[in-house]
């Protein structure tokens, strides 16, 4: 199942609880979106530098699965296509394939999450990253943080 139609399913179900939660607790309820990274409408971020992008998931995507116990990567030297499966992310709800926000080469995977998937959860910007790509490609279609943040709110 795509990353987007999981999220859809888990926010139409889980949505109508946030205004309460953060009634109840005080806490404003929001996902981080980070100025300068690019994202796609099927959550993934981008950070690119030079002509090499690091790539994720977003901080809002981590937060609709839950908690991750499995992330499958591609193997260093795959080529990717943007709006391509190039993964799957398993979590306590359910296993949701994972969208490259850009075009090129793979040229590193974060072998850390084999051990540690939950680090998608904790560090998705940081820690959590999935790959890095050498660019080919950067769509059009991506957004900035003020259009990422204006789609998810």
């Amino acid at each position: 199942m795509a990353l987007r139609q999981t999220l859809k399913q888990f926010t139409s179900k889980t949505t109508a609880f946030a205004p309460l939660l953060s009634r109840a607790s005080g806490v404003q309820m929001y996902s981080t979106v980070i100025e300068g990274l690019k994202y796609a409408s099927s959550h993934e971020w981008a950070k690119i530098d030079g002509d090499v992008a690091t790539v994720g998931i977003t901080d809002h995507a981590q937060a609709e699965l839950g908690d991750i116990v499995y992330v499958e990567l591609p193997e260093v030297g795959s080529a990717m296509e943007a709006t391509k499966s190039f993964g799957v992310v398993e979590s306590v709800k359910a296993a949701s394939d994972v969208y490259s926000p850009i075009s090129g080469t793979v040229i590193e995977i974060n072998e850390a999450l084999n051990d540690s998937p939950g680090t998608v959860n904790d560090s998705p910007f940081e820690g959590g990253w999935l790959m890095k790509v050498k660019v080919s490609d950067v769509p059009g279609s991506l957004m900035d943080a003020a259009a990422y943040e204006k789609s998810i709110a």
